[in-house]
């Protein structure tokens, strides 16, 4: 039931780490899913592009990378590795904040293990569908008693 969130040679600035967490549970609940092991890795632009070529064979940029490593049905067990210079770059084009443009992709990389795709033009647009319903789920979920009341996601 871990999720961890990491950082290589970056800081992500990631504060509300509970809330995240139970948004995260929360959202693999509501798509049938139960969380065992899901790392987050929050890295830079040349960091995330080394993964991308080595292990995925593919010379570009990219704002997310998923694994999977689930070995049972509905049990999500993965890595998920975020270029934080390639999220800021996108919310500048987006016209979005960083936090709601991070929030947008950490819930990407989850829908993926959940098993949403993002190849094809309705595929994209199903996994668009999603990220808004997560995100807007987003400030819905409370913090238990006690945690302190930064409402900052940075």
């Amino acid at each position: 039931m871990a999720v961890n969130f990491f950082e290589e040679g970056i800081n992500a600035q990631l504060r509300q780490r509970r809330r995240i967490k139970r948004w995260l549970h929360a959202i693999a609940a509501a798509k049938g899913y139960r969380i065992d092991s899901l790392n987050y890795v929050f890295c830079t632009d040349d960091y995330l592009h080394q993964i991308n070529l080595n292990y995925l064979k593919h010379d570009t940029y990219t704002d997310i990378v998923t694994f999977d490593q689930s070995e049972q049905d509905r049990t999500i067990e993965g890595d998920v590795f975020i270029s934080v210079d390639r999220v800021r770059e996108n919310a500048k084009q987006e016209g979005e904040t960083y936090p709601a443009e991070l929030l947008r992709v950490i819930a990407h990389g989850l829908l993926h293990l959940c098993g949403y795709k993002d190849k094809s033009p309705s595929e994209k647009h199903r996994m668009r569908k999603e990220e808004d319903q997560a995100v807007a789920h987003y400030s819905k979920i409370t913090v238990p008693r006690g945690t302190p009341k930064d409402q900052n996601l940075i």
